[in-house]
C-alpha cells in the first residue's frame, strides 16, 4: 500500500505537466488590438469651417505556431451627403518569417515610397505629399517577400493583382510588380529606391532620403511615372524638415511639387508650415498646419488652415 502511495505521489508532477500542456494547447492564441482616430477641423476661404473624421481604424493581430502571424485592419468611414457610413477592409494578410526572411500573402500596402508605407499616424504632416497620394500603388492583393541583411540593407519584392484594394478579380489579366531596397549609410541616414511596373502599361519609380536623429529629421522623395506606350512622364517631389524644440513640441516645414507630363497639365506647388504637439505623450498628437497650394501658370494660390487631434491606442 505504501509503495503504491509513493508511486502515485511521484507521478503527480508528470500528470500536472501533461494537463498544463493540454490546457495551453486548448487556449486560443491572444489577439492584440490597436488603432487610431484622427478628428479634424479645416478652414478655407469661400468654404468656411469644416469638421471631419480623417481616419478611424481598428486592427487585430496575432500569431499561430509555425512562425506565422496575421493581421486584419478595417477603416470606419463617416457618411457624406447621400452616402451612408461604412467599413472598408484595409489589411488582411498572413505572414511567415524565418530569421531575416519574411513572406506575406493577402491584402496590404505595396512596398513603394517611404512615406506611403509609413503609417499616416506617424507621418509628421496631417496628409501625405500629393505626389505620394497620386503615384503610389497603395494597397493591393498579392504576395511579397522581404529579406534583411545585417541590419543595414533590406530588399522587398512582390507581385499583385494591380487593381487596388478589395478588388478580388484581375479584370485586365495584367499584374503589378513592386520592388524596394533600402540601405543605412550611417546610423542616422538611410537611402531607398523603389520601382513598380504595371505590365503592359507603365512604370513608376522613386528614390528617397531619410535622416532621423534626436535633434531633428530630414525627409525627401522624388517619384516619377513613365508610360510604356505614349504619354509624357509624370513626376514630383517633396522635402520635409522637422525638429523638436521640447519633448512635446515639434515644428515642421514641408515643400512639394507635382506635375503631369501632358502638354496642358497644370502643375501643383505647395508648402506647409506647422507643428506637432504631444502634451500627454506619444499616444496623443495635436497637429496645427497652414497649407498653401498653387496651381496653374500663372498660379492661383489658396490657403488652408488645419487642426487635427489624434489618439493612438
Amino acid at each position: 500500500m505504501l509503495a503504491r502511495l509513493c508511486a502515485a505521489v511521484a507521478l503527480l508532477p508528470l500528470t500536472a505537466s501533461i494537463l498544463a500542456a493540454q490546457s495551453s494547447q486548448s487556449t486560443p492564441p491572444a489577439v492584440r488590438w490597436s488603432g487610431y482616430i484622427q478628428a479634424r477641423e479645416t478652414y478655407q476661404d469661400e468654404v468656411g469651417l469644416t469638421g471631419s473624421i480623417n481616419r478611424a481604424r481598428l486592427s487585430a493581430a496575432g500569431s499561430v505556431p509555425g512562425n506565422v502571424s496575421w493581421r486584419v485592419q478595417g477603416e470606419f468611414r463617416t457618411g457624406s451627403a447621400g452616402r451612408n457610413a461604412s467599413v472598408s477592409l484595409q489589411d488582411a494578410y498572413v505572414r511567415w518569417t524565418r530569421k531575416t526572411l519574411g513572406v506575406q500573402v493577402g491584402q496590404f500596402k505595396t512596398p513603394f515610397t517611404r512615406e506611403f508605407i509609413t503609417s499616416l499616424a506617424e507621418v509628421e504632416t496631417a496628409d501625405r505629399a500629393f505626389v505620394v497620394d497620386t503615384l503610389a500603388p497603395k494597397r493591393d492583393i498579392g504576395m511579397m517577400a522581404d529579406y534583411a541583411v545585417g541590419g543595414l540593407a533590406t530588399f522587398t519584392a512582390g507581385i499583385f493583382n494591380g487593381d487596388g484594394q478589395n478588388v478580388t478579380a484581375n479584370a485586365d489579366s495584367s499584374v503589378l510588380g513592386v520592388a524596394r531596397a533600402t540601405y543605412r549609410v550611417i546610423p542616422y541616414l538611410a537611402l531607398g529606391a523603389n520601382v513598380a511596373h504595371y505590365f503592359g502599361d507603365s512604370t513608376r519609380y522613386g528614390v528617397d532620403l531619410n535622416f532621423e536623429s534626436p535633434w531633428g529629421v530630414i525627409r525627401a522623395e522624388y517619384i516619377g511615372q513613365h508610360f510604356d506606350i505614349g504619354g509624357d512622364d509624370d513626376d514630383g517631389w517633396y522635402f520635409l524638415v522637422a525638429s523638436p524644440v521640447t519633448s512635446w513640441l515639434q515644428p515642421m516645414v514641408k515643400l512639394e511639387r507635382f506635375e503631369r507630363g501632358a502638354v496642358d497639365a497644370v502643375p501643383l506647388e505647395a508648402w506647409t508650415v506647422g507643428a506637432n504637439l504631444r502634451p500627454w505623450g506619444r499616444s496623443t498628437r495635436i497637429t496645427l498646419e497652414y497649407v498653401s497650394r498653387e496651381t496653374g501658370d500663372p498660379g492661383v494660390r489658396r490657403g488652408l488652415g488645419l487642426a487635427q487631434f489624434q489618439v493612438i491606442f
